[in-house]
């Protein structure tokens, strides 16, 4: 990704400098360190009646053919949970509800740095399950038939998911 080079107050070039313990960007016209955060996305953990967790087949880069959760960027003025529902709408189809927290954790990403991935387990949801918005692709997987998954927090939501919560982790 590249850097960034103009001020986005008032346009002036920017300069690094030592603030605050680290070498940030700086703009002297403003004396305003710039502050790059992780980018907010969430993920969400579907299930079916028979535990089997709902996959898109991403048809966007990064990683286009490759399955993941439903999920993408949270939107200003909007809740993280309120983003993880409507892009479980946009992708699927499904309008859910969050039955849980599954975890935090961040992803490095070439395009953003780095993504603070919020993962959230939906057990109660209606409507049937089709490809919308960057997938081409929708479908439910079993835990032990599971596709190549694209990121890793999404394993990570996953395998958090059967080993704490799954009906079937006992059997």
């Amino acid at each position: 990704m590249p850097e960034k080079t103009h001020c986005s107050f008032c346009g002036h070039r920017l300069t690094r400098r030592f603030v605050e313990g680290h070498d940030r960007l700086f703009c002297a016209a403003c004396n305003t360190p710039i502050y790059e955060n992780p980018i907010p996305a969430t993920c969400l953990v579907v299930l079916d009646d028979r535990d089997r967790v709902l996959l898109v087949k991403r048809s966007v880069e990064p990683m286009k053919g490759y399955w993941c959760l439903p999920g993408g960027f949270v939107e200003l003025h909007e809740t993280p949970e309120d983003g993880a529902l409507r892009e479980l709408y946009e992708e699927t189809g499904l309008s859910g509800k969050i039955t849980r927290l599954l975890g935090v954790t961040t992803n490095p990403s070439p395009q953003y740095h780095s993504v603070l991935m919020i993962g959230y387990l939906v057990r109660t949801y209606q409507g049937t399950a089709h490809a919308g918005d960057d997938a081409s692709d929708a479908a439910y997987f079993a835990a032990d038939g599971l596709p190549e998954i694209a990121f890793d927090s999404h394993r990570r939501f996953i395998r958090i998911y059967y080993a704490a919560y799954s009906k079937n982790r006992d059997e």
